[in-house]
């Protein structure tokens, strides 16, 4: 380890760990920064309390821990130690702790002065986590308000250090060489007609025909690895193929990473998961898709889309270096130079395409109620936030003031998705409930491939036959414990599974389209499917637990529940509504009462009414105007300019204290300002006699309907005493359209909005054509005037063209009217 780059930087980092709060290295791949340098900082003795390293993937954090005890001799848990999530390998003699980045974030929520904590090391930062950038937001502020004594280590290959000094002004910068052979890049682009998968197998194949050396592969997910190691049948008996991703257990795992025996090749078929971190003994070749597959969630629907797409150019970068650890390699990318230009320098942040409930939670118990109060490299966007904590209040961990709920501390404390824990506090006292909430918790963080009915795992983890029996139930007895109880799991039925399931994932009861196989519709309004064919595709309704929405489809069921909802009326009424409903039926053409049984947007029961009463009446109106927009008022011409004359006045004078006026705020309020005038309606033809824009003047208030008028008129008075009406057009100056001769002696065009707006002029011919328009009148009669003159005077002989057009008489009359 002594020869690594690193070592040749290494005085320098002990002495900007020693010396200086902060501390950025950018050390290129095979330099040893994520082994060499904290063993060195461990073995220095300059410092007393622990060394807590951060990485973004579990797999990486057991190896790199088991690497360096390996090199002191001595066992993991002795002196380094691991935490990841449900497995702590940590002793009292531990001095370096390397962590997955959530617990992390524990860590420092537990104990926000990280008592016996000196060092925080951020390992492979260019990965921009949604945890890496939480703890580095939640460090900086705990190194500012508590513990000025506490370093911080932001390390990577390829990260941004202009960004990060921008965060960390003041850290201390050090740049260190990789131990990279030479890798020699070839690019091969795939034609349109020819699939990734079938290039891909035939590659691998003719480099083991070709090329010595064992090969990485990186392909952008588990399908795809699946699918071309289907293809590799007929492969030489020393070549063993080794899928490699997240999914997969340990042993399988390390079996991917440990090197090849003696006689022997590997082909290991990775994900992104094998870009940083983890050296692969023997890899000589590379052989990059040049693709990912990016989780990309959507705050209106609350649906994550999986995107396949390629991947920046730094990951470009990683990958290739992984052919150059050991030995000159060869690294051939499927597709074309220019194709790996055109993409971004950097990945996009997991903060700011993600779902951002469990960060939303953070934050509230950190007490972080506005989110630029701390420092971020890129803030969490506000309707992803929005999204998040709309979820918790519904969930009943977050108040609508934005603090936590007695139950929302307790949910924290857990540590587990913000869902599963508001499922297992609110069975927590129900015995039969309870065991399936904990079965389920565990189901759903490690689920089963291709498994869309969770029960089928249920039964097999019953029946011993899961391929992670034993992980599953020793993260239910680990939940169990959190919440001082036990785990029983031979209590455990599938139909209640799905009546916790419920609880969790209020927002995802399904239920089954009207003659659909597979086509249901979300208690969130939105659509989604299983497969025709799949054992789910005819219930009457489901708990979704897993969904993704496809590209260039309707989101996907991947994971869900059968519900009996007659059970789940009984022991859980608080997900049901009763409401009475009067809406205006278009098929029937008139209005319709009942009385409905909602869950959430679903209405899972009817029953008729009498006849409704007046109040149900308007609100009946209301809702019809609600769902058809507000076209079907009656606008005439007046009602349009007076409503655009009101957004312009918004723009240009946002200092004053306007009503929202635009067509998303009228909707959402209108039971505030149309509702007085609907009252004695009976039918949709009667809305033609409501005053548009008696209601929303109504809504400005006074005095801002009057002064409306007077800060925007409609007309300007001419020298000549004539009214012109000024044209309101959003995104434009105002127009004001006038005969050329009723402007002679003006100087400067009239202006509105407090003098904020400079009415456009439009002159035009006495028989009312655009002559020219024009802000500038005095610039006009010294310019541009004198041509319009000399075509005029031929064209238009009887009326007044003057030589001094800016000191002459504004008139409407003819020559001969006014000598007569």
């Amino acid at each position: 380890m002594s020869q690594l780059p690193i070592a040749d930087v290494l005085p320098q980092l002990l002495e900007a760990v020693q010396h200086s709060s902060q501390t950025i290295v950018k050390a290129e791949p095979g330099a040893g920064k994520s082994t060499y340098f904290p063993l060195q900082l461990l073995l220095s003795g300059q410092c007393r309390g622990k060394i807590v390293m951060l990485e973004p993937r579990r797999i990486a954090a057991r190896n790199i821990a088991l690497y360096l005890a390996e090199q002191l001799g001595e066992k993991v848990g002795q002196r380094v130690g691991y935490r990841i999530r449900g497995e702590t390998r940590v002793g009292p003699e531990t001095q370096l702790e390397i962590v997955t980045e959530g617990i992390m974030t524990r860590m420092v929520q537990s104990d926000p002065e990280l008592t016996g904590i000196d060092v925080v090391i951020f390992d492979e930062f260019h990965e921009r986590s949604l945890h890496a950038d939480t703890a580095l937001a939640f460090c900086l502020e705990v190194q500012a308000a508590l513990r000025d004594d506490l370093k911080l280590v932001v390390m990577s290959a390829t990260l941004d250090q202009q960004a990060l000094l921008g965060l960390m002004p003041n850290a201390k910068y050090i740049y260190c060489v990789g131990r990279q052979f030479p890798v020699e890049v070839r690019h091969l682009s795939i034609n349109a007609n020819e699939r990734m998968v079938a290039v891909m197998a035939k590659q691998i194949e003719r480099l083991l025909r070709e090329e010595s050396g064992s090969i990485l592969v990186f392909l952008p997910g588990a399908g795809s690895i699946n699918q071309v190691l289907e293809r590799l049948t007929d492969l030489p008996a020393n070549v063993v193929v080794s899928p490699l991703y997240g999914q997969l257990d340990f042993a399988q795992q390390q079996k991917a990473l440990a090197p090849a025996s003696c006689g022997q090749r590997k082909v290991v078929l990775a994900t992104n998961i094998a870009e940083t971190s983890l050296t692969i003994e023997g890899i000589r070749i590379v052989v990059d898709s040049g693709l990912e597959r990016v989780a990309r969630f959507d705050p209106k629907t609350g649906i994550t889309r999986l995107v396949e797409g390629r991947c920046a150019q730094s990951s470009a970068i990683q990958r290739a270096g992984r052919a150059g650890r050991l030995e000159p390699g060869i690294c051939i990318r499927l597709y074309s130079e220019s194709q790996g230009l055109q993409q971004p320098k950097t990945p996009v942040p997991e903060i700011m395409q993600s779902d951002l409930t469990a960060l939303a939670l953070e934050l509230a118990f950190w007490g972080a109620h506005d989110v630029k109060d701390l420092a971020w490299l890129d803030v969490p966007p506000a309707a992803a936030l929005a999204q998040a904590r709309g979820l918790l209040q519904s969930l009943g961990l977050m108040k609508n003031d934005g603090q936590l709920t007695s139950m929302g501390r307790e949910a924290h404390q857990l540590g587990i998705d913000p869902r599963l824990a508001a499922m297992l506090l609110k069975v927590k006292e129900k015995p039969e409930f309870f065991n399936a909430a904990l079965a389920l918790a565990a189901l759903a963080e490690e689920p089963e491939k291709n498994v869309t009915n969770l029960g089928h795992s249920l039964f097999r983890w019953q029946e011993n036959k899961h391929p992670k029996a034993s992980s599953l139930l020793t993260r239910a007895q680990q939940l169990a414990a959190l919440c001082q109880a036990s785990f029983q799991l031979r209590q455990v039925t599938a139909p209640h599974l799905g009546l916790v399931a419920s609880l969790a994932f209020p927002d995802r009861i399904a239920m089954l389209r009207h003659h659909s196989h597979g086509d249901f519709v979300l208690s969130n309004g939105h659509g989604a499917m299983v497969d025709e064919f799949d054992s789910l595709a005819l219930e009457p309704y489901l708990v979704v637990l897993d969904i993704q929405r496809q590209q260039q489809q309707s989101s996907r069921i991947f994971s869900a529940l059968p519900v009996d909802l007659a059970q789940l009326e009984t022991n859980f009424p608080e997900l049901f509504l009763l409401q009475e409903k009067v809406d205006w039926d278009d098929n029937a053409g008139k209005l319709v009462a009942e009385r409905q049984t909602c869950l959430g947007k679903l209405i899972v029961r009817r029953q008729g009414l009498p006849e409704p009463s007046k109040e149900k009446m308007t609100q009946a109106l209301l809702n019809y105007v609600s769902r058809k927009g507000l076209n079907v008022l009656q606008w005439d011409d007046f009602a349009h300019e007076w409503l655009t004359r009101v957004r312009c006045a918004i723009t240009w004078l946002p200092q004053e204290a306007w009503p929202e006026m635009d067509d998303q705020s009228l909707l959402a309020s209108i039971d505030e300002w149309l509702s007085p005038y609907l009252h004695g309606l009976t039918s949709v033809k009667q809305l033609s006699q409501v005053s548009v824009v008696e209601a929303l003047s109504a809504r400005l208030a006074w005095p801002l309907n009057q002064q409306l008028d007077e800060w925007l008129p409609t007309h300007h008075i001419m020298p000549t005493g004539t009214k012109k009406k000024i044209r309101y057009q959003l995104g434009m100056q105002p127009i004001l359209s006038v005969r050329m001769q009723e402007v002679f002696g003006e100087k400067q065009s009239p202006t509105v909005a407090k003098g904020t707006q400079t009415v456009v002029m439009e002159l035009l011919s006495p028989a009312q054509r655009p002559l020219q328009i024009t802000q500038d009148l005095a610039g006009f009669w010294q310019g541009a005037y004198r041509e319009v003159q000399k075509e005029m005077k031929g064209r238009y002989p009887k009326h007044v063209w003057p030589d001094d057009p800016a000191n002459h008489v504004a008139t409407t009359k003819t020559k001969r009217q006014l000598n007569s």
